[in-house]
């Protein structure tokens, strides 16, 4: 399992498919064996952008096993979230049983109040048993639910499986500071904060205290050197390879098209066979295709990993 003082990068996991939409496990294995050559501390599957509704429940856990036994040591964090209790049950204890680190979970987009968000995480819990961490997943700007430093608090507190939270809120520096406020008032217990959006905001997310990043992108690299650097005290350093992927991160962070971006360049970096995404699913015009060409060859003056695509 994975610990509660769990830090550094656990990239977000595309469901690599054929392009006839069975899973690719080639390229399963391919990607899940890169990411523990760049310096991944672990790996988070069954996430939003890994198309898990798609999935029957068969091939999320075949998927999942796939990833575990391909990830070594590296800790396997679970996306669990379902429109119901028992559906989430079987697919948590399925998982774990197969040996992941835990679980993510998500509120459904029907919660409105502070209370009904507090008592969904706690039936939740009792559903898929306490025996196992979760991560909480706060991601408005998708997910619709409005979660407050308190209520993040209440449900940490609450809930001694919580282990971790996956910080995706947009503005959200002044939430992540909060929470390390409430830590350091002795009304909060420590957790890993992880966060997403795409790295959009990693830079001043580490100064505000993250423990890193739980996000895809198609150089997780960056993503790991930038927390490498900040915890190293490298600020400017950090600040300027952060910047020379911006706009790359910024391409990706497009509503709609983002998977289609992050899995065309996975292909052009030949860890992905295939673009394909699971039907319905988006593909990139060949107008997109020639705007990501571009910024990868500005990116490659700045960062030579770019430079070297073999598709």
């Amino acid at each position: 399992m994975f610990g509660i003082h769990s830090a550094g990068v656990y990239p977000i996991a595309p469901t690599p498919f054929t392009d006839n939409g069975e899973i690719d496990f080639n390229s399963t294995d391919r990607m899940v064996e890169w990411w523990g050559e760049i310096g991944a501390t672990g790996m988070t599957v069954l996430g939003i952008m890994g198309e898990a509704p798609k999935l029957d429940l068969s091939e999320s856990v075949a998927f999942v096993d796939r990833c575990i036994k391909r990830a070594g040591k590296l800790p396997v964090l679970v996306g669990v979230s379902a429109p119901g209790f028992a559906a989430m049950r079987s697919l948590a204890r399925a998982v774990m049983d197969k040996g992941a680190g835990g679980v993510m979970i998500a509120p459904p987009s029907t919660l409105r109040t502070d209370d009904q968000i507090v008592t969904y995480y706690a039936q939740a819990v009792e559903a898929i048993g306490t025996d196992i961490p979760f991560c909480i997943q706060d991601y408005p700007l998708t997910l619709q639910v409005q979660m407050t430093p308190k209520v993040i608090q209440k449900i940490i507190m609450d809930n001694p499986s919580c282990v971790m939270l996956k910080h995706e809120d947009w503005p959200g520096l002044e939430k992540i500071s909060a929470l390390r406020r409430f830590e350091k008032e002795g009304s909060l217990r420590h957790v890993s904060i992880l966060t997403g959006n795409g790295g959009l905001f990693l830079d001043f997310e580490m100064e505000r205290g993250v423990d890193g990043a739980m996000t895809g992108y198609a150089f997780p690299e960056m993503l790991i050197d930038v927390v490498r650097l900040q915890k190293a005290g490298e600020r400017d350093a950090a600040h300027d390879l952060f910047d020379a992927h911006l706009p790359v991160v910024r391409y990706e962070q497009q509503q709609g098209v983002g998977l289609a971006v992050r899995k065309y360049i996975l292909k052009r970096r030949g860890i992905l066979a295939s673009d394909a995404q699971r039907k319905p699913g988006s593909s990139l015009t060949p107008a997109a295709k020639a705007e990501v060409e571009y910024l990868l060859g500005r990116l490659a003056r700045h960062d030579g990993r770019a430079g070297k695509l073999p598709g």
